[in-house]
């Protein structure tokens, strides 16, 4: 058996041949030790400033020699102020220097030369940014270290505003056609009193896909048909019918019912009735009236829940009439889910636009600390920034498996519908006659 000692001995020569095998692969590849150990040392903040001095006369020894010892072509010249970036850090720093005593010139340090170029790229300045630090106060984040300078707002903005520029142009000029969308959310979201309206679409899979976000400060029906005109241009399917899951407004649905004929079903969204028709009444009957509408929604037939509301309608005319017409108003939208015999499987995800305003919401996670908005185009470019950003991580939605049958049965609705209208033109030709 081998000793202790052997087992250690063979052990040390076994690195020794690993660092042997990567210094080799690493020559292949043409990969620098010089570039590797900038590497190391720049995620080594602070302490790597030291490391940096060291490497600089490395180098130095390397060129002229010991200090003092004379002979070399190259000799030692003194030092001059300079700087090198460690990260996205600029660190004021001590430069020796090295003349070439033949030419009369000074001899650049390669690792000096490396060090000046600039370690973060525009895409992770733009995350910081993104994540709460606002340009005036990035120089109180960076403090890796004490002597950090030039990391001036102005710069730091500029490097900002290039990559959302470049998120806003992706995300108005990507493709839909790629995608097969089985529904869509529209809301809009008031940043420094501009309003911004967003769509986000759900695959016949379930995956959520921004479309596309539209500055106007009213939904009405023109600002939003041309929303939609953008988004079938950049190749929206929707011709095997589309569910469009909105809040209420009268008009988004206009709009809807003008761009996608009768290509769509409109759900509006159950909790914004609720909440429309409690705002007419006192404290007191709120959560009484909340109850019964909750279990009306709740009715697993169209029937069913039609009767439930109808009959709270009945109560509320004793007690509050125009509780009682904002409830009528729209009620058979606030069903469409019923009507397609799909309220079981789908209600936690189609019945409510929880959906994109939990979107919303992760984008106020930016948006919000933003403290001075300059216009609508710094408007559009932090969402279109915080939208890009978020969603590679959103989830698929409750009930993805039954999206399938949502698209049978909206097809099976479009058919029936477009049937009674040509039953109903026919009657109206015929009477005409």
């Amino acid at each position: 058996m081998k000793s202790i000692s052997q087992k250690r001995g063979a052990g040390k020569i076994k690195v020794i041949e690993r660092r042997e095998a990567v210094r080799e692969i690493n020559e292949l590849n043409g990969i620098d030790d010089i570039d590797v150990r900038v590497s190391l040392i720049r995620a080594l903040i602070p302490i790597g400033l030291k490391e940096v001095t060291a490497l600089l006369q490395e180098e130095v020894l390397k060129l002229a020699g010991p200090a003092k010892k004379h002979g070399k072509v190259n000799r030692r010249w003194g030092r001059q102020g300079g700087s090198v970036y460690l990260y996205d850090q600029k660190i004021p720093i001590d430069v020796p220097r090295v003349r070439n005593k033949a030419t009369n010139s000074e001899v650049p340090l390669e690792s000096y030369r490396k060090f000046q170029q600039v370690g973060a790229t525009d895409e992770k300045i733009f995350v910081q940014l993104l994540n709460g630090l606002s340009t005036h106060k990035y120089e109180e984040s960076a403090a890796l270290a004490p002597q950090v300078f030039g990391l001036s707002a102005s710069n730091v903005s500029k490097r900002f505003r290039r990559q959302s520029v470049k998120y806003l142009e992706a995300l108005m000029a990507r493709r839909l056609d790629e995608y097969d969308f089985a529904a869509m959310f529209i809301d809009g979201k008031v940043f420094a009193k501009e309003g911004i309206v967003i769509a986000l679409g759900i695959t016949i899979n379930g995956e959520k896909i921004i479309l596309g976000l539209e500055q106007m400060n009213s939904e009405n029906s023109v600002a939003c048909g041309q929303f939609y005109d953008k988004l079938i241009k950049r190749g929206l399917k929707y011709e095997q019918g589309l569910l469009f899951i909105v809040d209420g407004g009268k008009g988004i649905g206009k709009a809807i019912d003008d761009k996608f004929k009768e290509h769509n079903a409109i759900q509006r969204c159950q909790q914004h009735k609720k909440e429309n028709v409690a705002g007419y009444l006192p404290l007191s009957e709120q959560k009484t009236f909340r109850i019964k509408m909750n279990q009306a929604y709740g009715q697993e037939s169209y029937d069913g829940a039609k009767a439930a509301l109808d009959k709270i309608c009945g109560e509320l005319d004793r007690i509050n009439p125009s509780a009682s017409a904002s409830l009528r108003e729209g009620m058979s939208d606030t069903l469409t889910l019923h009507r397609l015999g799909l309220n079981q499987i789908l209600a936690r995800s189609f019945s409510s636009t929880n959906c994109i305003e939990s979107v919303m919401s992760q984008v106020g996670q930016y948006t919000d600390k933003v403290d001075c908005w300059r216009n609508g185009r710094h408007i559009q470019e932090w969402v279109a920034a915080g939208l890009m950003k978020i969603e590679p991580h959103l989830n698929k939605v409750n009930g993805w498996r039954h999206l399938r049958l949502l698209r049978e049965r909206l097809q099976e609705d479009i058919r029936n519908r477009t049937q009674k209208q040509s039953v109903a033109k026919t009657e109206l030709i015929t009477v005409g006659v």
